[in-house]
Protein backbone atom coordinates (compact mmCIF):
# COMPACT_ATOMS: atom_id res chain seq x y z
CA UNK A 1 0.00 0.00 0.00
CA UNK A 2 2.91 2.35 1.06
CA UNK A 3 4.28 1.71 -2.19
CA UNK A 4 1.42 2.49 -3.95
CA UNK A 5 1.38 5.89 -2.42
CA UNK A 6 4.67 7.10 -3.17
CA UNK A 7 4.56 5.51 -6.44
CA UNK A 8 1.71 7.53 -7.47
CA UNK A 9 3.38 10.93 -5.59
CA UNK A 10 6.35 10.15 -7.84
CA UNK A 11 4.37 10.06 -10.96
CA UNK A 12 2.50 13.17 -10.00
CA UNK A 13 5.47 14.87 -8.85
CA UNK A 14 7.33 13.85 -12.74
CA UNK A 15 4.24 15.00 -14.54
CA UNK A 16 4.02 18.32 -13.09
CA UNK A 17 7.87 19.02 -13.73
CA UNK A 18 7.50 18.02 -17.41
CA UNK A 19 4.35 20.40 -17.75
CA UNK A 20 7.07 22.94 -16.37
CA UNK A 21 9.64 22.32 -18.56
CA UNK A 22 7.46 22.19 -21.82
CA UNK A 23 5.75 25.77 -20.53
CA UNK A 24 9.05 26.82 -19.64
CA UNK A 25 10.39 25.77 -23.47
CA UNK A 26 7.50 27.70 -25.39
CA UNK A 27 7.66 30.57 -23.55
CA UNK A 28 11.83 30.62 -24.40
CA UNK A 29 10.52 29.59 -27.67
CA UNK A 30 8.27 32.19 -28.28
CA UNK A 31 10.58 34.78 -26.89
CA UNK A 32 13.13 33.96 -29.72
CA UNK A 33 10.98 34.45 -32.23
CA UNK A 34 10.19 37.57 -31.35
CA UNK A 35 13.25 38.93 -31.12
CA UNK A 36 13.63 37.27 -34.41
CA UNK A 37 10.91 39.07 -35.87
CA UNK A 38 12.21 42.48 -34.24
CA UNK A 39 15.77 42.20 -35.97
CA UNK A 40 14.27 41.33 -39.25
CA UNK A 41 11.88 44.56 -39.01
CA UNK A 42 14.94 46.28 -38.35
CA UNK A 43 16.23 45.83 -41.84
CA UNK A 44 13.07 45.37 -43.92
CA UNK A 45 12.84 48.01 -46.22
CA UNK A 46 8.78 48.53 -45.99
CA UNK A 47 8.84 48.81 -42.27
CA UNK A 48 8.05 52.30 -40.22
CA UNK A 49 10.92 51.42 -38.19
CA UNK A 50 12.69 49.45 -40.76
CA UNK A 51 15.99 49.59 -42.15
CA UNK A 52 15.87 53.83 -43.15
CA UNK A 53 15.34 53.85 -39.16
CA UNK A 54 18.71 51.23 -39.19
CA UNK A 55 20.95 52.92 -41.21
CA UNK A 56 20.04 56.41 -40.15
CA UNK A 57 20.39 55.94 -36.62
CA UNK A 58 24.02 53.69 -37.84
CA UNK A 59 25.36 57.05 -39.83
CA UNK A 60 24.77 59.36 -36.89
CA UNK A 61 26.53 57.23 -34.33
CA UNK A 62 28.89 56.81 -36.70
CA UNK A 63 29.43 60.45 -38.13
CA UNK A 64 29.45 61.83 -34.25
CA UNK A 65 32.05 59.33 -32.81
CA UNK A 66 34.56 60.33 -35.51
CA UNK A 67 33.43 64.02 -34.70
CA UNK A 68 33.92 63.80 -30.98
CA UNK A 69 37.26 61.89 -31.88
CA UNK A 70 38.58 64.80 -33.61
CA UNK A 71 37.20 67.44 -30.86
CA UNK A 72 38.90 66.02 -28.50
CA UNK A 73 42.34 65.99 -30.41
CA UNK A 74 42.10 69.67 -31.47
CA UNK A 75 40.91 71.29 -28.24
CA UNK A 76 43.75 68.73 -26.59
CA UNK A 77 46.25 70.06 -29.33
CA UNK A 78 47.41 66.76 -30.62
CA UNK A 79 46.89 67.47 -34.25
CA UNK A 80 48.09 70.85 -34.15
CA UNK A 81 51.41 69.91 -35.74
CA UNK A 82 49.73 67.83 -38.65
CA UNK A 83 46.93 70.51 -39.22
CA UNK A 84 50.14 73.10 -39.45
CA UNK A 85 51.92 70.54 -41.71
CA UNK A 86 48.83 69.94 -44.26
CA UNK A 87 48.12 73.50 -44.57
CA UNK A 88 51.70 74.30 -45.14
CA UNK A 89 51.84 71.70 -48.09
CA UNK A 90 48.75 73.01 -49.37
CA UNK A 91 49.69 76.60 -49.52
CA UNK A 92 53.32 75.40 -51.22
CA UNK A 93 51.07 75.10 -54.39
CA UNK A 94 49.43 78.91 -54.28
CA UNK A 95 49.55 81.04 -57.40
CA UNK A 96 47.94 83.74 -57.76
CA UNK A 97 45.08 82.33 -60.40
CA UNK A 98 44.62 79.35 -58.28
CA UNK A 99 44.09 81.78 -54.99
CA UNK A 100 41.23 83.56 -57.00
CA UNK A 101 39.64 80.73 -58.29
CA UNK A 102 40.16 79.31 -54.31
CA UNK A 103 38.45 83.19 -53.12
CA UNK A 104 35.58 82.48 -55.65
CA UNK A 105 34.77 78.79 -54.52
CA UNK A 106 34.25 80.27 -50.76
CA UNK A 107 32.92 83.41 -51.39
CA UNK A 108 29.73 81.90 -52.98
CA UNK A 109 29.47 78.99 -50.14
CA UNK A 110 29.24 81.89 -47.83
CA UNK A 111 26.04 82.59 -46.00
CA UNK A 112 25.25 85.50 -47.78
CA UNK A 113 25.37 83.78 -50.83
CA UNK A 114 23.85 80.70 -49.84
CA UNK A 115 20.89 81.88 -47.74
CA UNK A 116 18.85 83.36 -50.88
CA UNK A 117 19.58 80.44 -52.83
CA UNK A 118 18.41 77.93 -49.95
CA UNK A 119 15.28 80.14 -49.31
CA UNK A 120 14.37 79.88 -53.21
CA UNK A 121 15.02 76.27 -52.87
CA UNK A 122 12.40 76.17 -50.11
CA UNK A 123 9.90 77.88 -51.66
CA UNK A 124 10.54 75.76 -54.68
CA UNK A 125 9.77 72.45 -52.95
CA UNK A 126 6.31 74.01 -51.18
CA UNK A 127 5.17 75.11 -54.83
CA UNK A 128 5.69 71.22 -55.54
CA UNK A 129 4.23 70.06 -52.69
CA UNK A 130 6.61 68.16 -51.73
CA UNK A 131 6.47 68.98 -47.82
CA UNK A 132 8.30 66.99 -46.53
CA UNK A 133 11.57 68.02 -48.35
CA UNK A 134 10.52 71.65 -47.89
CA UNK A 135 11.12 70.70 -43.91
CA UNK A 136 14.18 68.89 -44.14
CA UNK A 137 15.83 71.03 -46.30
CA UNK A 138 15.00 74.19 -43.86
CA UNK A 139 15.98 72.20 -41.23
CA UNK A 140 19.19 71.02 -42.50
CA UNK A 141 20.39 73.66 -43.78
CA UNK A 142 18.98 76.60 -41.34
CA UNK A 143 19.24 74.50 -38.73
CA UNK A 144 22.81 73.08 -39.56
CA UNK A 145 24.11 76.81 -39.47
CA UNK A 146 23.03 77.18 -35.89
CA UNK A 147 24.24 73.96 -34.91
CA UNK A 148 27.95 75.07 -36.51
CA UNK A 149 27.35 78.29 -34.31
CA UNK A 150 26.92 76.56 -31.31
CA UNK A 151 29.74 74.41 -31.61
CA UNK A 152 32.18 77.38 -32.76
CA UNK A 153 31.47 78.50 -29.07
CA UNK A 154 31.38 75.96 -27.45
CA UNK A 155 35.18 74.68 -28.75
CA UNK A 156 36.24 78.33 -29.00
CA UNK A 157 39.10 77.29 -31.21
CA UNK A 158 41.36 79.96 -33.11
CA UNK A 159 42.05 80.14 -36.45
CA UNK A 160 45.20 79.73 -38.07
CA UNK A 161 47.44 82.55 -38.23
CA UNK A 162 50.48 83.24 -41.20
CA UNK A 163 52.40 86.24 -41.76
CA UNK A 164 51.33 87.55 -44.95
CA UNK A 165 47.39 85.79 -44.70
CA UNK A 166 45.04 85.75 -47.66
CA UNK A 167 41.93 85.73 -45.30
CA UNK A 168 41.89 87.68 -41.80
CA UNK A 169 39.13 85.83 -39.62
CA UNK A 170 38.70 87.04 -36.07
CA UNK A 171 36.21 84.38 -35.35
CA UNK A 172 36.68 80.62 -34.00
CA UNK A 173 37.24 78.14 -36.53
CA UNK A 174 35.99 74.49 -34.93
CA UNK A 175 34.46 73.03 -36.89
CA UNK A 176 34.31 75.18 -40.39
CA UNK A 177 31.20 76.95 -40.84
CA UNK A 178 31.34 77.18 -44.90
CA UNK A 179 32.02 73.51 -45.49
CA UNK A 180 29.08 72.42 -42.93
CA UNK A 181 26.82 74.86 -45.14
CA UNK A 182 28.22 72.67 -47.99
CA UNK A 183 27.45 69.79 -46.62
CA UNK A 184 24.55 70.31 -45.70
CA UNK A 185 23.22 71.91 -48.68
CA UNK A 186 24.70 69.46 -51.01
CA UNK A 187 23.43 66.88 -49.00
CA UNK A 188 20.25 67.69 -48.36
CA UNK A 189 20.08 68.17 -52.48
CA UNK A 190 21.61 65.07 -52.89
CA UNK A 191 19.07 62.78 -51.35
CA UNK A 192 16.45 64.39 -52.58
CA UNK A 193 17.94 63.72 -55.86
CA UNK A 194 18.68 60.16 -55.06
CA UNK A 195 15.43 59.37 -53.01
CA UNK A 196 13.23 60.69 -56.33
CA UNK A 197 15.34 59.33 -59.24
CA UNK A 198 15.02 55.98 -60.38
CA UNK A 199 18.35 55.46 -62.89
CA UNK A 200 20.86 54.22 -61.02
CA UNK A 201 23.65 56.57 -63.04
CA UNK A 202 21.55 59.95 -62.05
CA UNK A 203 21.85 59.00 -58.59
CA UNK A 204 25.97 57.95 -58.75
CA UNK A 205 26.25 61.30 -60.14
CA UNK A 206 24.53 63.41 -57.60
CA UNK A 207 26.12 61.42 -54.86
CA UNK A 208 29.67 62.50 -56.83
CA UNK A 209 28.79 65.55 -57.48
CA UNK A 210 28.04 66.50 -53.83
CA UNK A 211 31.23 65.22 -52.71
CA UNK A 212 33.27 66.86 -54.83
CA UNK A 213 31.43 70.68 -54.63
CA UNK A 214 31.63 69.49 -50.58
CA UNK A 215 35.28 68.74 -51.06
CA UNK A 216 35.86 71.95 -52.92
CA UNK A 217 34.70 73.96 -50.08
CA UNK A 218 36.77 72.26 -47.58
CA UNK A 219 40.34 72.46 -49.68
CA UNK A 220 39.83 76.59 -50.33
CA UNK A 221 39.06 77.15 -46.83
CA UNK A 222 42.60 75.25 -45.65
CA UNK A 223 44.11 76.91 -48.92
CA UNK A 224 42.85 80.19 -47.75
CA UNK A 225 44.11 79.85 -44.51
CA UNK A 226 40.83 79.83 -42.65
CA UNK A 227 40.86 76.55 -41.30
CA UNK A 228 42.78 73.71 -40.36
CA UNK A 229 42.03 70.26 -41.83
CA UNK A 230 40.62 69.06 -38.52
CA UNK A 231 38.34 71.64 -38.86
CA UNK A 232 37.21 71.04 -42.07
CA UNK A 233 36.88 67.09 -41.45
CA UNK A 234 34.83 68.07 -38.44
CA UNK A 235 32.72 70.33 -40.25
CA UNK A 236 31.81 67.49 -42.95
CA UNK A 237 30.89 64.61 -39.89
CA UNK A 238 28.95 67.46 -38.30
CA UNK A 239 26.86 68.31 -41.48
CA UNK A 240 26.74 64.20 -42.16
CA UNK A 241 25.33 63.35 -39.01
CA UNK A 242 22.89 67.01 -39.04
CA UNK A 243 22.03 65.96 -42.73
CA UNK A 244 21.32 62.07 -42.12
CA UNK A 245 19.40 63.29 -38.46
CA UNK A 246 16.90 65.48 -39.99
CA UNK A 247 16.18 63.19 -43.28
CA UNK A 248 15.65 60.11 -40.92
CA UNK A 249 13.22 61.91 -38.63
CA UNK A 250 10.67 63.57 -40.97
CA UNK A 251 10.87 60.53 -43.69
CA UNK A 252 9.78 58.15 -40.03
CA UNK A 253 7.06 60.62 -39.61
CA UNK A 254 5.94 60.72 -42.64
CA UNK A 255 5.67 56.93 -43.22
CA UNK A 256 4.20 56.81 -39.71
CA UNK A 257 1.46 58.78 -40.36
CA UNK A 258 0.91 57.34 -43.77
CA UNK A 259 0.63 54.19 -42.20
CA UNK A 260 -2.23 55.11 -39.77
CA UNK A 261 -4.51 56.53 -42.45
CA UNK A 262 -3.93 53.61 -44.48
CA UNK A 263 -5.21 51.33 -41.58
Amino acid sequence: MVSWIVLLLTTGRSTNSHENLSIGGKEDISYRKQLRRFFLARFSAEDVLGLHLTLGIAIIIGATALFNQIAEFAVYRELNEIDRQVTQMVQDFASRSLTIVMLVITHAHSTIVATPIAVAIFFYFVKKRLRSWALIFSLTVGGGMLLNVLLKNLFQRARPTFEIPILTLTSYGFPSGHTMLATTFYGALCAFIVSTVNLWYWRLLAMLGAALLIGLVGFSRIYLGAHYLSDVLAAMLEGLAWLTLCVTAVHTMSRWRKERRNR
